[in-house]
């Protein structure tokens, strides 16, 4: 069966860092599009991140770059967040999820096709 867990989140304080992992099970992820998102509460599921299969380009969204770095572990079969500078707002649960089509990142969440379960972050002094 088809899975991704995502792991890592936790509570921080402001500054701090986390490393968010997205481990998929039943299929690999190496050729395939990897996204990470997160929800605040009252707020809607937005895009922070995103690698590519087909060249590993990456992408971030303007709130997140220069602290959150994406990167793709072929062994063992996981795509990490790593988080620096944290700050109040970067609290959300984020979840991470893959399309399968065409190898490339795209903004359209519908365009994905597993998502993981979510992770809590908290960013709090």
């Amino acid at each position: 069966q088809e899975q991704l867990v995502e792991s890592g989140g936790g509570l921080v304080q402001p500054g701090g860092s986390l490393r968010l992992s997205c481990a998929a099970s039943g299929f690999t992820l190496d050729t395939y599009a990897i996204g990470w998102f997160r929800q605040a509460p009252g707020k809607e599921r937005d895009m922070v991140s995103c690698i590519n299969g087909v060249d590993d380009r990456t992408y971030y969204a303007d709130s997140v770059k220069g602290r959150f770095t994406i990167s793709r572990d072929n062994t063992p079969n996981t795509v990490h967040l790593q988080m620096s500078s944290l700050k109040p707002e970067d609290t959300a649960v984020y979840y991470c999820a893959t399309e399968l089509d065409f190898g490339r990142c795209t903004y359209t969440q519908s365009d994905y096709d597993y998502w993981g379960q979510g992770t809590q972050v908290t960013v709090s002094s």
